[in-house]
């Protein structure tokens, strides 16, 4: 990433505090009193000490000793309410970034997600959105009270010579300014290729646990082992690179202040023996920038820290920010389903034709059939129909309307879409049959799964309608998911059914209930009936073949 993209992503992470630019005012504001405070009880402490040595100074012992006991309690309270205030602040925004995440998610959704690693996908929403928190809560706010408070204290040590509150001026630059922007020079695109890296382990150990079984199958545990080994191990490589940098920081920082503080020594001792300042200006002076390097030590340490921060922020942006394929559409007048076509439809899918010059016709309370071997182009054309792609040539259309001029809703209304592989979420049965209708009645519901013939085996269940699937439907076999996806088909109600493969984990008899409940359902609908199997499009009025992308 470079140099001009960190600034615009930083910028752009200020931009989303925008909403709660008040709570971070006053989170600067009590931060600022508290270092002041904290600044304050080794400078009264040695006013305490000049009355000690008999030093006429401003301040009488018992408002030295009453202001130490102020500052003392205040430290604590200012320090609270600033971090407390921050992390409303951090986990405010970590939510609404969160929602601008899913919202992009859902609009790219399918058809930028497709071919995506689904690994890479999680470790973006959770441990880059993560990293968000270390910006808003420990960023913003300590860069802020670091100007604010080392101007003051500038202005304060050269109330005593302008000379040493330039050398004071010096020392805040050099260690908060010019370390960190050397550290991020050398670190380069580290914490970027770290996030990508981190991003590429997660979707390889997803798709490792996924495929446990077939890993213990073939005897390939030694193997994807050693390959999570060497992968883990990269990552730590880079890690390690990026942990001695900020060691490095810490270290050049804390030399630094060692180093300013002994020329402020040196500097404030010649001033004193020339008679320029006075002891108490000699030694306030000295104390001041000793105790003062608290807020830009903070900074010190951003060099490196950012580095992951702006590299996740980048992610983050890059998903909120991508044009999905297709828009909803919205603002168009109601339609109602009359039938569909697709007219002279060719598309293509990475550089490969899958649909060539496709002309068909779906009338009403009609089942049309398409056959044809895996690859050819059947669920590419019910993925038009739903809208999920835009056709590069030629219309769909339904109702005599181009798909792209129905409202979306309108079009997830009127169409009801089964896919090859059924997604089952964590929840019950009854819970994942209702993505279908959110307000179904169990009444409503068991008619469904009648259709399907699942109704029976879902009531042998020990808590029925109740029972937990588990993650991905991982309790139920593939049959068991097919004839719950179908269930969800049924109870959608939509006049235009779009069945991929609706049939192919089903034995004979499973297969005959549900042929026969979607030839019932042709009286009131139109279906589309795809699979590689004749024996399942047998109930259809009219019969498709398709093969590279044609119809005939």
């Amino acid at each position: 990433m470079k140099r001009q993209n960190k600034l615009h992503t930083l910028l752009r992470m200020l931009g989303l505090v925008k909403p709660l630019s008040g709570f971070m005012v006053f989170a600067v504001c009590m931060g600022t009193l508290g270092f002041l405070a904290a600044e304050l009880i080794p400078i009264l402490g040695s006013y305490a000490v000049l009355h000690g040595l008999h030093i006429p100074v401003s301040l009488s012992l018992k408002t030295i000793w009453t202001l130490l006991i102020v500052c003392a309690l205040f430290r604590s309270i200012f320090r609270f309410a600033e971090q407390r205030t921050n992390h409303y602040i951090a986990f405010t925004l970590l939510a609404i970034i969160r929602d601008r995440v899913f919202q992009a998610l859902r609009r790219l959704c399918p058809a930028k997600l497709e071919g995506r690693d689904k690994g890479d996908l999680i470790s973006l929403i959770t441990s880059d959105v993560e990293l968000m928190e270390v910006f808003y809560a420990h960023t913003i706010s300590p860069i802020c009270i670091s100007i604010i408070s080392e101007g003051i204290m500038t202005v304060f040590i050269a109330r005593y010579h302008i000379g040493l509150g330039l050398l004071a001026l010096c020392a805040y630059l050099t260690i908060g300014v010019l370390v960190p922007m050397i550290i991020s020079h050398r670190s380069g695109t580290l914490g970027e290729d770290l996030r990508k890296q981190s991003g590429a382990l997660a979707a390889h150990m997803l798709e490792s646990i996924r495929g446990i079984d077939e890993t213990l199958q073939y005897n390939y545990g030694d193997a994807r082992q050693k390959e999570i080994v060497n992968r883990t191990n990269e990552l730590s490589e880079r890690q390690g690179v990026l942990s001695a940098l900020t060691g490095t920081n810490l270290a050049v920082a804390n030399t630094l202040i060692l180093f300013f503080d002994g020329l402020m020594l040196v500097i404030g001792a010649m001033l004193y023996q020339n008679g320029a300042i006075g002891f108490d200006g000699f030694l306030i002076s000295l104390v001041a920038l000793m105790s003062s390097f608290g807020p830009v030590s903070a900074l010190a340490a951003l060099g490196t820290t950012l580095e992951n921060t702006v590299a996740s922020g980048a992610r983050i942006l890059s998903i909120i920010d991508e044009e999905p394929v297709v828009e909803d559409i919205t603002g168009q007048p109601e339609l109602q389903f009359a039938g569909a076509e697709c007219k002279d439809v060719s598309f293509s899918y990475g550089g490969e034709m899958v649909l060539n010059h496709v002309n068909v016709t779906f009338p009403e309370n009609r089942i049309i059939g398409i056959v044809g071997k895996s690859g050819c182009g059947k669920s590419t054309l019910l993925k038009l129909l739903m809208r999920f792609w835009k056709t590069e040539k030629g219309t769909v259309s339904i109702s005599g309307q181009d798909v792209g001029h129905i409202n979306t809703n309108d079009l997830r209304t009127m169409e009801s879409y089964m896919t090859q592989d059924t997604q089952l979420f964590k929840d019950t049965i009854a819970g994942n049959l209702r993505i279908a209708k959110l307000d179904a009645t169990q009444e409503e519901i068991e008619p469904a799964c009648r259709k399907a013939s699942i109704h029976e085996f879902i009531q042998a269940l020990p808590n029925g309608y109740d029972t937990q699937v588990g993650e991905l439907g991982s309790t139920l076999s593939g049959g068991e998911k097919q004839r719950i996806g179908l269930a969800r088909a049924f109870l959608h109600d939509a006049k235009f059914m779009l069945l991929d493969e609706p049939t192919s984990s089903l034995d004979s008899l499973n297969e005959a209930i549900i042929l026969k409940a979607l030839s019932e359902a042709s009286q009131e609908r139109t279906v589309v009936l795809v699979s590689h199997r004749e024996s399942t499009v047998r109930i259809a009025d009219e019969i498709l073949n398709m093969e590279a992308g044609r119809l005939s």
